[in-house]
Parts: C-alpha cells; structure tokens; sequence
C-alpha cells in the first residue's frame, strides 16, 4: 500500500472528517462569540462600572517609549516597545468563559434532548424453529 493510499484512507475516516466540520464551524462560532463579547457584554459592563471600560486597552509598559509614540498599545508595539498588555488576556478569557459556557448548555440540551426520547420498546422474541421445538419435545419426554 502506497503512502497516498495510506493517507487518502486516513483522511476519508469518518472522526478525521468530523474533526474538519468541527474545526470550521469553531472557527466561525469563535467569531461569533468574539462579537458578543466585544459588541454586546463588554459595553454592558462598561456601563455597570459607570464608564468606558475597554479591556484591550489595559498595559503596562516595560520598557522605554521613543519620543512621539502614542500611548496606545498598538502604537507601542508598533515601536516594539515591551508591553504587559493583561487587557488582551482578560478579554481572551472572557471569551473563553462564555465559549465554555455556551458549549456547556449546548451539551446539556442535547443529553436532556437524547434522555427524552423513550427507549424502544424490546423486540418479541421470534419463534424458536421447527428443529429447537423437536428438541425441547424430545428433552422433556426424556424427563418424564
């Protein structure tokens, strides 16, 4: 067997093409949740804490800043100048905790969804054949 053989057979499995599916429709549900954050929660909690609140915008800098930078983080790495920027990692982090969150109710709905449907009922069992019926026949006037 040919190495492309090999490989044509691994990549027409069906878990490797579910894990394909999966990774796409991630891809696109993490833009999703992106937007969701940004968009939606962020400002919301902006508002609750009485003003802008812009996670992305939190740094601190650890090294010296060239004369006419700006003091922003995208200026600052620009300029390669070392910044600590936390803000990125709580926003990363909040997307991750509702992701998580979202998957979780999803999971759950499914299990409660599969609990749901009622079991089949068993099968009668079928009759025994002709020959399994002689013999029981035969068992039991062997008994009297």
């Amino acid at each position: 067997m040919s190495i492309v053989q090999e490989f044509k057979e691994f990549a027409m499995k069906g878990n490797v093409m579910d894990l394909a599916v999966g990774v796409i429709i991630g891809g696109a549900f993490g833009k999703i949740v992106d937007s969701v954050v940004g968009d939606l929660i962020m400002p919301c909690i902006a508002w609750v804490m009485g003003g802008k609140l812009d996670f992305s915008g939190m740094f601190v800098i650890l090294g010296k800043i060239p004369e006419g930078t700006a003091m922003t983080l995208d200026a600052l790495k620009k300029a390669q100048v070392p910044v600590f920027a936390y803000g990125n990692f709580i926003t990363i982090l909040v997307n991750f905790v509702i992701l998580a969150f979202i998957i979780f109710m999803m999971v759950k709905q499914v299990n409660r969804l599969r609990k749901a449907e009622a079991p089949a009922a068993p099968a009668e069992p079928a009759e025994p054949a002709e020959d399994v019926l002689l013999l029981r026949e035969i068992r039991d006037s062997l008994k009297k």
